[in-house]
């Protein structure tokens, strides 16, 4: 019988795993958007690949993304603290702890906006599909999945940021 040795943890307090050191891949202008969001990458801490999982907080005023749908990635949200609301391309929701929603891929473009004065904690589950697009309806933003699994951000027109 063969022992693995991991250096991978089997469990951990999902509160205790460091905050992404860097906020937010977007480029300015929408980098600054994203300062009243903290993600911690908790499915990175146990070495999945498959899919993502991070426990997400947006303090009062904060976004978790800019309003956006993927051509490939499914994702899965769900509500553990706080009254944030869900902007879609179609209508806004007020969700509240024990909620949850999903986006299938091509689906509505969706974001959460932290409008209240407490902190707003969620779960956040999303595939890691090779070949994602991001489109923004909003904004003047467009994003590709790199080879490399990073997002490559453009203009609409194609110019670079």
């Amino acid at each position: 019988m063969t022992n693995h040795v991991t250096s991978k943890p089997f469990a951990v307090t999902a509160e205790n795993v460091p905050p992404r050191s860097k906020p937010s891949n977007y480029p300015e202008p929408f980098f600054t958007r994203m300062e009243k969001r903290e993600k911690r990458q908790l499915g990175d801490v146990f070495g999945l690949t498959s899919f993502g999982v991070n426990l997400t907080k947006l303090s009062p005023g904060g976004e978790s993304a800019l309003l956006h749908r993927h051509s490939k990635q499914e994702e899965f949200i769900f509500i553990m603290a706080g009254e944030p609301t869900l902007v879609t391309d179609t209508d806004e929701i007020r969700l509240c702890p024990g909620m949850c929603a999903g986006f299938p891929a091509q689906g509505v473009a969706h974001q959460l906006v932290n409008r209240t004065d407490e902190d707003v904690t969620y779960l956040e589950i999303g595939d890691r599909v090779n070949g994602d697009e991001g489109s923004y309806p909003n904004d003047d933003i467009q994003a590709v999945q790199g080879a490399d699994g990073g997002w490559i951000f453009t203009h609409k027109d194609g110019q670079p940021y």
